[in-house]
């Protein structure tokens, strides 16, 4: 698996992870932003808070990171009580169960969302919902069985903005290991201006770029997406992004600045 994975690296033109960081700086922001706003440092293999403590960036996450498998003490399939070992020809533990033998193995989650374009605004919705209530994000959500990623970011637009859109193209892939989650976020655009919160958010609104309120984002995958769209709006052209967002270990999901973002596309 590891060499099929640098194979396609080098087909797909990927970049290693452990890339030295030897070119220019750019830094992200919004545009005509505050002095007192925080921006993302950024090259083309690392991006990191500038608000993060300390002389160092976040440690990377492990390549390979399992969670917590011993707190599966019961088979979902049979019930029975679980062991936990690391099966014949794998390496992590896993639960393994005592009376039918399966392996419960755990999967990243997908979230899968859209960043609303409108006359040179974004959507924007007030989260009512732990974590991060009362926090700014783009509606986006998991994605259910039997849809495609593009299906399931217009349906959670349309459960927490009650707006209907339309896809226009891929904009980032973010994973973020640590917290098993793999964030895909597409760009799209308003059919009509009928939209208002759904359960789930407290209020919708459309931003300027430049009164998005940063200071007041729910994750930092939204932190990170809208500063590579402000970015490319900046150079005039928008392109698609794919990084790993490396959470710090036991930061809050609201501590949407405890990161560092490994970039993997060429410039």
């Amino acid at each position: 698996m590891l060499k099929a994975v640098q194979i396609l690296c080098c087909s797909s033109g990927l970049t290693r992870l452990t890339k030295t960081r030897n070119s220019s700086t750019v830094k992200l922001s919004t545009f005509s932003s505050p002095p007192s706003r925080k921006t993302l440092c950024f090259n083309p293999t690392r991006m990191s808070s500038s608000s993060l403590p300390g002389p160092d960036p976040v440690p990377k996450s492990p390549t390979f990171v399992s969670g917590d498998v011993r707190k599966i003490k019961f088979c979902q399939w049979c019930g029975g009580p679980t062991k936990h070992e690391i099966p014949d020809g794998e390496e992590k533990l896993r639960p393994i169960c005592t009376r039918c033998g399966k392996i419960a193995y755990q999967n990243p989650k997908m979230v899968v969302g859209c960043l609303v374009e409108h006359e040179g605004k974004v959507l924007l919705c007030k989260r009512n919902i732990q974590p991060s209530h009362g926090l700014w994000t783009l509606p986006a959500g998991y994605l259910e069985v039997g849809e495609s990623a593009a299906e399931g970011a217009m349906r959670e637009t349309w459960e927490e903005a009650g707006a209907i859109v339309e896809v226009v193209s891929p904009f980032a892939q973010l994973d973020i290991p640590l917290i098993g989650q793999t964030y895909v976020i597409f760009l799209a655009k308003l059919k009509n201006l009928d939209f208002a919160p759904g359960p789930e958010s407290l209020e919708c609104r459309l931003f300027a770029l430049d009164e998005i309120p940063f200071d007041s984002l729910a994750f930092s995958s939204i932190y990170v997406t809208l500063n590579l769209y402000l970015e490319d709006l900046r150079k005039g052209k928008v392109k698609f992004h794919y990084g790993t967002i490396n959470k710090r270990p036991g930061s809050s999901p609201s501590d949407i600045r405890a990161f560092s973002l490994d970039y993997h596309l060429q410039p």
